[in-house]
């Protein structure tokens, strides 16, 4: 079956997306830095599942009926402390280094980061949505490849309202894996660009990445700048994270 692709690559469009009719659409969720990243991270270490909210008051509210879960999120890139919420720390913040085996292992994850969960929401109407990063990027290629879906929007959580580099290279990397394994992928204009940023930047990626906003300030940041080249690894896990019709992330399969 003849797929479309699209990009969508500032927060701006996540209203459109809330708009629109995404019944026989897919869409595949990008926040590299770090958002997407940590949560293909949590579930390969045994996390029974992750739900995004974009709201710190509603991540607390679900924390109270469900007391045996994580909180974790971050603003300004770090871990959400008592000075946001009222008093109450969370458990972990939004790097993937935090979310080890031991400590997410058969945990539920109540997540609430700037960018990521606010895109994950927006698409909640689609047929089926998946998590990507450079982590899984083949398996979650090879997922949209089988699907039956028309159109695949690729979605970019970017930094603040703008567009994010790294966000816009992953999913041109996932196009150029989709378009050589797939003669019925048509891309879009907004994929051409996507793609076109990523031929461009491929024989140095890390070195495009490393100059992008979000990894200029993790990078900065002697507690966090080891996350950029965790998160830029590709293809160390085959799984595929999908957002369930309960609001869950949870691996397919």
């Amino acid at each position: 079956m003849a797929v479309e692709i699209t990009v969508s690559f500032t927060p701006v469009e996540f209203e459109s997306l809330r708009q629109n009719n995404l019944r026989e659409t897919g869409c595949v969720v990008f926040d590299v830095l770090r958002a997407t990243s940590t949560m293909v991270t949590a579930l390969a270490n045994g996390a029974m599942g992750l739900k995004p909210v974009t709201q710190i008051d509603e991540a607390l509210s679900l924390r109270r009926r469900h007391p045996d879960a994580l909180l974790a999120g971050e603003r300004e890139g770090l871990r959400i402390g008592a000075a946001l919420t009222g008093g109450v720390d969370f458990d972990l913040g939004n790097s993937p280094r935090e979310y080890t085996a031991e400590r997410v292992g058969g945990r539920i994850i109540i997540m609430t980061t700037t960018n990521g969960t606010r895109a994950l929401q927006a698409c909640q109407a689609a047929r089926q949505v998946a998590v990507g990063s450079f982590l899984n990027l083949k398996a979650t290629v090879r997922w949209a490849a089988q699907s039956p879906m028309k159109h695949l929007i690729l979605v970019c959580a970017g930094t603040g309202e703008e567009a994010a580099l790294e966000d816009t290279l992953a999913a041109g990397a996932f196009c150029a894996a989709m378009v050589l394994g797939s003669p019925d992928c048509h891309p879009n204009d907004s994929a051409e660009i996507a793609l076109r940023a990523y031929h461009h930047s491929q024989p140095n990626l890390t070195a495009a990445i490393n100059g992008a906003r979000n990894a200029r300030r993790l990078l900065a940041n002697v507690d966090l700048r080891e996350d950029v080249e965790l998160c830029l690894r590709r293809d160390v896990h085959e799984l595929v994270a999908v957002l369930g019709p309960d609001g869950f992330v949870r691996t397919l399969g």
